[in-house]
C-alpha cells in the first residue's frame, strides 16, 4: 500500500499541507488556507490600537486555525487513510517568535496583554528592535565575539535576540511573564505533539537547530552566546538563556515527537504519527528542490528570497546571513544570505499602478537591458545580504517625464537580480564555491522574463525545481525521514530527496550572450551606488531617521 507524508508550511499570509507519496513525491493532495487576521500591522485587533510603521505581528490562533482547515482538505483530496501517513514536517517563516507560558500559551492571548503589541508573535518582517540591534551588535564588537563571523559579522534586525531584547526594553512586563520565548515553529511542533496548549510543558519542548543556529546564534558546541555577553548588553539579559530559553535542540528531520490525540483530533489524522522537528522554510526549499549535494545554490524566489547552499567548506566571509554546520542537511555546511524585498516589491508596483503583473511582464518583456535608462534599487524593505542593514530603502535612478511603469518594473527584476550577483560575487571571493543554481519558489514559473534576466545577470544556467511547492515538499521529505528507516526504507536522507524530488530537466534558463556585455555594465552602476558608506545610503538613513523623528 501507498505510505505519505505531510509537509506543513507556513508561509507570511497562510498555511499550505501538501500530502505527498513517499515513493515517488506524487503530490496526492494540496490546500492552502488564509489567516483569518493576516499579518497585523496597523492595528491590533482586540484593542483598535495603531501600531508603528515597523511592526509585523500575527495571532497564534490563526495558525492552528488554519493548519486544521487546509489538512482536513487535503486529506480529502487525496483520499488517504490517516493510518497510511507516516510523518508531518513542519516548515514556518523565520524569525517570527513569540513569547508564551510554560504550558504553551501565547501571552496575547491572556486577558492582561491581549493589548500590548509586543506581547505578540512578531512576524519575521518586524522592524521595530532597531535600536536593540545596533547595541547587540556594538557589544559582540567591542567584546570580539568568536560567534559574530559566523554570521558575516553582524546581526540582523529581524533576528531572534533583538526582537527579546525589544520586548524587555519597550514591554518589560511581558519579558517578565514569558515562561519561554520561541520561534514560531517550535512552537506549532510543540502544540501539535504536546498539546494545543494549555497541556503543553515546556520539559518536553524542542528547538529546531535550524532556527536557533540561524537566528539565534546557537551552535551544537557552543551553545547560545554566552551570560558574560547578554549582561554587557544589558544585566537585565544576563540569564535570558537560562531563564526564557529551555528546551532540546534537535535537527530538522529527527522527530520531535508523536501527533498528541487532541492535536490529531484537530487535524483529522492519527494520534503518535511522528512530527519532525521544524525548519525555516526557505531551508526546506533545498530538499524540496531536489538538492541533495553541494555547492548548488537554492534560490527560493517568493516575497523575499533566500539563497541557501550546502558546502563541504566552512568559510567566515563578511556579507552572509550564517553558517550553521548541519544546518540545511547534516554532513555539510549550510550557508544562508537572502534579499529582504523580492516579490513584494513587485506587488507594490502593480499595486500603485493598478496594473497586472501579466500586463508589466508582457511590456517590460519588450525593453532591453537596463529598461531603457532606468536602474533601481531593490532595498524596498532594507537590505538583508550583504550589507546587512534595515534602515536602507529603495531608489529609482534615471527617471524622466516619459518613464513608464513597465520601465519601473523590469528595472525592480532587474535590480533583484543584481542583488544575487553581489552575492554570489561575496561568496566566491571569500573561497565558497558556488557551481550550480535551482530556483524555486513562487515567483520562478510565473515570470520566464525573471528567470532570464537572473541567468543573464549571474552568466549561468538556472534550473528550475520540478515541483512549484518545493519549500512544502521539503517539508513533507523531512517527516517521512522522522518516520525512520524501518517505516520508509530510506536510511539516508539523501535517499528521500532523490525518490521525492527533483530539478527540471526541460526546462533550463541560460544566459544570452548578446545581454552578457550590457549586463555587465550595468551591474557596475549598480555597485557604484549601492556601497554601505556611499552617499546614496546615507541619505536614505537620514531620511529614515527624519522620517521617525517627525512621527
Amino acid at each position: 500500500m501507498p505510505k505519505y507524508s505531510l509537509g506543513f508550511d507556513f508561509g507570511t499570509e497562510s498555511v499550505r499541507v501538501l500530502v505527498v507519496d513517499i515513493q515517488d513525491g506524487r503530490i496526492a493532495g494540496q490546500s492552502s488556507h488564509n489567516y483569518a487576521h493576516g499579518v497585523i500591522d496597523r492595528e491590533l485587533p482586540t484593542s483598535k490600537q495603531q501600531l508603528p510603521p515597523d511592526y509585523a505581528l500575527q495571532h497564534p490562533q490563526d495558525w492552528l486555525d488554519s493548519l486544521s482547515s487546509a489538512c482536513r482538505d487535503a486529506m480529502r483530496q487525496a483520499r488517504v487513510d490517516p493510518n497510511d501517513v507516516v510523518g508531518i514536517g513542519v516548515d514556518f517563516t523565520s524569525c517570527t517568535m513569540l513569547p508564551a507560558k510554560a504550558d504553551g500559551t501565547p501571552l496575547c492571548l491572556l486577558d492582561e496583554f491581549k493589548t500590548i503589541p509586543l506581547a505578540w508573535p512578531k512576524l519575521w518582517k518586524h522592524h521595530g528592535a532597531k535600536a536593540e540591534t545596533q547595541r547587540i551588535n556594538d557589544v559582540a564588537r567591542e567584546r570580539n565575539e568568536s560567534w559574530l563571523a559566523r554570521y558575516g559579522g553582524t546581526i540582523g534586525l529581524e533576528w531572534f535576540f533583538p526582537k527579546i531584547f525589544e520586548t524587555l526594553n519597550h514591554a518589560p512586563q511581558v519579558y517578565q511573564a514569558a515562561d519561554v520565548f520561541l520561534e514560531a515553529g517550535d512552537w506549532l511542533v510543540w502544540q501539535i505533539t504536546r498539546g494545543p496548549f494549555p497541556r503543553c510543558s515546556t520539559r518536553e519542548l524542542t528547538r529546531s537547530t535550524c532556527q536557533a543556529g540561524y537566528k539565534g546564534q546557537w551552535n551544537a558546541k557552543t551553545g547560545y552566546p554566552s551570560r558574560e555577553y547578554f549582561a554587557a548588553v544589558d544585566p537585565r539579559l544576563a540569564d535570558v538563556v537560562a531563564q526564557k530559553m529551555t528546551g532540546e535542540h534537535r535537527s530538522p528531520g529527527r522527530k520531535s515527537g508523536g501527533l498528541s490525540s487532541a492535536s490529531a483530533s484537530l487535524l483529522g489524522l492519527r494520534p503518535g504519527t511522528p512530527v519532525s522537528a521544524a525548519i525555516i522554510d526557505a531551508h526546506s526549499g533545498v530538499p524540496g528542490a531536489g538538492v541533495a549535494s553541494p555547492s548548488t545554490m537554492v534560490m527560493v524566489l517568493g516575497t523575499s528570497s533566500c539563497h541557501m547552499m550546502n558546502s563541504r567548506v566552512e568559510q567566515l566571509a563578511a556579507g552572509i546571513s550564517g553558517v550553521v554546520e548541519d544546518g540545511i542537511l547534516p554532513g555539510y555546511f549550510g550557508y544562508e544570505t537572502g534579499q529582504a524585498s523580492v516579490g513584494d516589491a513587485f506587488a507594490w508596483l502593480v499595486k500603485t499602478f493598478g496594473l497586472s503583473h501579466e500586463t508589466l511582464n508582457r511590456e517590460a518583456a519588450k525593453l532591453p537591458p537596463g529598461s531603457n535608462g532606468v536602474l533601481a534599487i531593490d532595498w524596498f524593505n532594507g537590505c538583508r545580504t550583504p550589507l546587512m542593514d534595515a534602515d536602507l530603502s529603495g531608489a529609482f535612478v534615471g527617471l524622466t517625464l516619459g518613464t513608464k511603469p513597465e520601465q519601473l518594473y523590469r528595472a525592480l527584476i532587474e535590480a533583484t537580480a543584481f542583488g544575487v550577483r553581489w552575492i554570489v560575487d561575496t561568496m566566491r571571493d571569500a573561497g565558497i564555491p558556488v557551481r550550480r543554481f535551482v530556483a524555486s519558489g513562487g515567483l520562478p514559473a510565473k515570470s520566464p522574463l525573471l528567470m532570464q534576466i537572473y541567468a543573464d545577470v549571474l552568466n549561468e544556467k538556472i534550473q528550475l525545481a520540478e515541483s512549484d511547492q518545493s519549500v512544502a515538499l521539503g517539508a513533507a521529505i523531512l517527516g517521512c525521514i522522522a518516520a525512520g528507516p524501518e517505516v520508509t526504507g530510506y536510511a539516508e536522507i539523501s535517499q528521500a530527496i532523490r525518490a521525492m524530488a527533483r530539478p527540471r530537466e526541460d526546462l533550463v534558463y541560460r544566459p544570452e550572450i548578446a545581454n552578457r556585455a550590457k549586463y555587465e555594465k550595468l551591474y557596475e552602476l549598480y555597485r557604484s551606488i549601492s556601497g554601505c558608506d556611499g552617499t546614496l545610503a546615507g541619505a536614505m538613513r537620514e531620511l529614515r531617521q527624519f522620517h521617525q523623528a517627525t512621527c
